[in-house]
């Protein structure tokens, strides 16, 4: 039997939502400047960033790809996971010392220091593609649901649906900035949860289990296969390719990105930091894991009701959209109270993540590509430069979600890996090279060379298979693209005259 939760419901609990953020950002952006808008004024407690940083680092990928990510993979996301551990010590113990001795507001600030302009400019520029790539996915998902579930029953196009959720977003970050960013992602991560926790519940009490019992069917399942060893290096399930692809993925998606960092660097010391890092990344391989137990009981919960995966035609081919499965069953077939916390988790995962991306992503413009701290302008006149950047990069971020819209066929988070593998590959090679080496190289090369290995990585991608024996490329593209961008650095590099 279905329970459907009413469109009007869901639109007015996502409006008492912002609502709620609003508030909070007019308390927090009171009387904020560049600095507060950058890095907090240095004042940011420890433990509210690191438990905001769960939800910023999930976001609403994690919250609906995760769990219908389990119908291919299983559990074999954990592997990964348990890889993102070795990742967070090593900014905790490498990264975060480095940022801190030199003070950076942008961390690409570093390349410049080190290597030189044009370096500089290349790592502030593929992080903003990523990140504008990035964004734009975990907001796509959001506006699919809102407008499966809400705004297809009042004739709202999706162009207006995605047109609304930007301007909600830019609404209450543009002043604050990473200062109500801090404050915000702890509510959103509260409620998402909450919407977790809950959800587990109400399927198991609509499947009619006790927990032993519950938890004996979702681990006893098929879809509870967690590591992958055989297959050997052609499987792209592989424990140790997906364990080294986590690790690096941490540290470029974390460490080497500015959207995280600058929450790290906005704490008063480096011993406040480092503790937000160890905390966090332990928190976080348990709630994944329970993203992953949700899925399996999704699937399970499925199975028993007879509830169809729902599907999709893209490009003239029906798809599974298991992205929609989550919401599908919390609005429609659990619990009204459940969909309303899962309406709640969605918009909380979803933004946490897309406004401090958001906010990261005016702060890198205009302090890597425009030079705004260097420049003798006035606070107003930065604060005016500052505004039309956020608006224009949430603009860019409309037309981005457009068109994934047109060419989406699969789980948004795996698109996302595979996209990071060759946006972030440059940006590892380059901090490979300036931190574990000491040669120089004429800064003018850099950009051809950054440009260069995303090629090759996709080139011999397509072609592994046939050229290394049956080798098949996961996420670990993103080792390929770094070890390549840090080779060519090193080709045309030479020894540091003493």
């Amino acid at each position: 039997m279905e329970h459907i939760l009413s469109p009007t419901w869901i639109l007015v609990v996502v409006l008492s939502y912002f609502v709620l953020l609003f508030v909070i950002s007019e308390i927090t952006g009171r009387k904020s400047g560049n600095e507060d808008f950058y890095l907090a004024g240095r004042k940011s407690p420890w433990y509210v960033v690191a438990f905001g940083m769960i939800g910023a680092s999930l976001s609403g990928v994690t919250f609906i790809s995760v769990p219908g990510w389990v119908e291919s993979q299983q559990f074999g996301y954990m592997q990964m996971v348990l890889g993102y551990l070795l990742g967070y010590f090593l900014i905790a113990t490498v990264l975060l010392p480095l940022y801190y001795r030199l003070q950076l507001t942008s961390i690409y600030s570093y390349l410049h220091q080190r290597i030189g302009i044009a370096s500089y400019k290349t790592g502030a520029s593929y992080f903003l593609l990523s990140r504008v790539v990035g964004a734009a996915f975990r907001l796509y998902l959001v506006a699919i649901v809102l407008q499966q579930f809400v705004t297809d029953h009042y004739g709202i196009p999706f162009w207006a649906t995605v047109l609304i959720t930007i301007v909600l977003i830019w609404v209450y970050t543009f002043r604050g900035g990473i200062k109500t960013i801090i404050w915000t992602d702890t509510l959103q991560t509260a409620s998402m949860l909450l919407a977790l926790g809950l959800s587990i519940w109400m399927i198991g009490q609509a499947m009619d289990l006790s927990p032993s019992a519950y938890w004996d069917r979702v681990m006893g399942s098929d879809y509870s296969r967690m590591f992958f060893f055989d297959g050997g290096w052609t499987s792209d399930k592989n424990f140790i390719k997906r364990f080294l692809a986590g690790a690096s993925i941490a540290i470029v998606m974390t460490g080497l990105d500015q959207d995280m960092m600058q929450k790290n660097l906005s704490m008063r010391t480096l011993k406040d930091a480092q503790k937000n890092m160890f905390w966090f990344s332990i928190v976080l391989v348990f709630v994944n894991f329970f993203f992953l137990f949700l899925g399996a009981s999704l699937y399970l919960f499925a199975a028993d009701k007879g509830i169809s995966i729902p599907t999709d035609v893209v490009q003239g081919k029906e798809v599974l959209r298991t992205d929609l499965l989550y919401p599908t069953i919390a609005i429609k077939h659990l619990s009204p109270v459940v969909g309303l916390t899962f309406v709640i988790g969605l918009i909380a995962a979803a933004y946490s993540s897309a406004d401090s991306a958001l906010t990261s992503l005016t702060t890198s413009f205009c302090v890597d590509i425009l030079g705004i701290e260097r420049k003798g302008w006035s606070e107003d006149h930065k604060k005016k430069t500052r505004w039309i950047v956020h608006f224009l990069i949430s603009l860019l971020l409309f037309a981005v979600i457009l068109v994934f819209r047109a060419i989406n066929d699969g789980a948004v988070i795996a698109k996302i890996f595979q996209i990071a593998g060759y946006t972030y590959g440059p940006i590892l090679g380059l901090y490979l090279f300036g931190m574990f080496t000491s040669r120089t190289i004429r800064d003018q090369l850099v950009p051809l060379i950054c440009l260069m290995a995303p090629i090759v990585t996709y080139l011999i991608n397509v072609y592994s298979e046939d050229w290394l024996f049956g080798y098949k490329f996961g996420f670990e593209l993103l080792l390929l693209n770094g070890f390549l961008t840090w080779s060519g650095l090193m080709i045309f590099s030479k020894k540091a005259q003493n």
